[in-house]
């Protein structure tokens, strides 16, 4: 029989036990140590066969952890975990997000509550950073978050909340290029998310939209301005443009920041093309629900709170069109299911649940990152020794653990085909078990562990 880990163990750990101690009787230690660190706690496990590069995993909280362990074991890649539970956290002032930060390696990070609760001197209080994320984007140098669903691809620009008005206290700092706010937005940052969006008009074909607020949000401005100076000198064509040039209005912030870019930041752009649209960033969500219905593929710049707000929708709008559709086809008496007409009108948005989203660093491979909302209450079911809560709810799917893997592993190897090939194959594998009635968990993980041969063992 195959060697299988006790996930039961190991959440019952989490909650009342050591489970530093439990981790370390699975894993070993790994050599491998973050740029600038010497102390780093980094764990390793997987085959290492086929010459197939790691992926770094974040360890997180209930089931972000259980189902990473769980999905690991079954495919038993190579892999990289570095403690990011809530409470190791929080007692280390979140040095821990420095070293998932700072490994060169394509990574895989899940957001779980921002409200978790954990012990400090014998009370209970809310963690250190929240869900992480921020303190995490500015550690790692993360410049923008892309999510592509459907025929749309979101890419916001983080980390900055762009809504400062106070003209009297706005000014770029030359020697950092932050922004003046509440988030001191990282102009340099925002610099590369304009170019990515830029390079991925030209290299896709689709039509760029920009998402700003020029107008109303002194970043914004200067965040226009950054793209009037990249489109300089390229073949990029302003199918519609805001009236005033954010550059020419305010040159001298933006010289600012570009001052403090590479020299060949702007290196082969003149070769690049395509049709960008200027718009005010709430004029797309009208926008953008014309793009999903038409199947019109384009490609959104938004920033930080706007493109939040756009992934909503982006999630959120296909359930609410297939239902919208649904009366209407029975109001026609047509007797015909919504669900399946919308298939095979060629439209593959879900519930958003399917949705990826990669962080984009400026130095290191991007971090695949995914929220698991209502995990935690998950987990806590389990626990208790009641899952599906007298049948009332369904167990736990963890099915985006193996598509983010999926993802992330090709990312990490690219040309790789036989690897690419299997990774296909074991989530073929996946959708066979969990297709029909979900299983519970631990039935789920052991019907897994049957079937699934791991990396290295053919």
């Amino acid at each position: 029989m195959t060697q299988r880990l006790d996930l039961l163990k190991i959440a019952q750990e989490e909650q009342h036990g050591d489970l530093f101690k439990l981790l370390d009787g699975i894993y070993k230690r790994s050599k491998i140590q973050p740029k600038g660190f010497t102390d780093a706690i980094i764990w390793e496990g997987g085959s290492q066969s086929g010459n197939v590069k790691p992926v770094a995993h974040a360890f997180t909280d209930m089931f972000a952890l259980n189902g990473t362990l769980m999905a690991l074991d079954v495919l038993g890649l190579p892999f990289l975990g570095v403690p990011m539970m809530a409470q190791f956290r929080h007692d280390t002032k979140l040095i821990s997000l420095e070293w998932f930060g700072k490994l060169d390696y394509t990574a895989l990070k899940w957001s779980t509550a921002g409200d978790f609760m954990v012990n400090e001197n014998g009370k209970k209080v809310v963690v250190a950073g929240k869900s992480a994320n921020a303190p995490l984007r500015t550690a790692a140098g993360v410049y923008c978050n892309v999510r592509p669903y459907g025929g749309i691809t979101s890419i916001r620009f983080m980390p900055g909340l762009p809504y400062s008005q106070d003209k009297k206290k706005f000014r770029v700092d030359p020697q950092t290029g932050n922004i003046h706010s509440e988030m001191n937005t990282p102009g340099v940052r925002m610099a590369y998310a304009a170019r990515l969006f830029l390079k991925m008009v030209h290299e896709t074909g689709q039509i760029g939209r920009v998402a700003t607020k020029p107008t109303q949000a002194q970043e914004d401005a200067v965040n226009a301005g950054i793209f009037r100076w990249l489109l300089q000198g390229t073949k990029f064509k302003l199918k519609r443009q805001y009236t005033v040039d954010a550059y020419e209005e305010h040159r001298a912030n933006v010289d600012a920041i570009v001052a403090l870019l590479p020299k060949d930041f702007k290196a082969g752009m003149e070769n690049w093309g395509g049709d960008v649209y200027e718009h005010i960033s709430d004029t797309n969500f009208g926008l953008m629900l014309h793009d999903m219905i038409r199947q019109r593929p384009c490609i959104v710049y938004a920033t930080d709170l706007d493109g939040d707000r756009l992934t909503d929708l982006m999630a959120d709008a296909p359930d609410m069109l297939r239902a919208w559709g649904q009366i209407v086809l029975d109001k026609a008496g047509a007797k015909v299911d919504m669900n399946k007409l919308w298939t095979e009108m060629g439209f593959t948005m879900t519930n958003g649940k399917d949705m990826t989203s990669v962080m984009y660093r400026i130095e290191g491979a991007p971090i695949y990152e995914q929220t698991l909302g209502s995990a935690d209450a998950m987990l806590l079911r389990l626990l208790d020794g009641d899952e599906t809560v007298g049948g009332e709810k369904q167990p736990y799917d963890p099915r985006i653990h193996f598509v983010l893997i999926n993802e992330a592993y090709k990312a990490a190897n690219p040309g790789n085909k036989e690897l690419a090939r299997w990774l296909d194959a074991q989530l073929e594998i996946f959708d066979k078990i969990y297709g029909g009635k979900r299983p519970r968990y631990l039935d789920g993980y052991n019907q897994l562990k049957e079937a699934i041969k791991p990396w290295g063992s053919q």
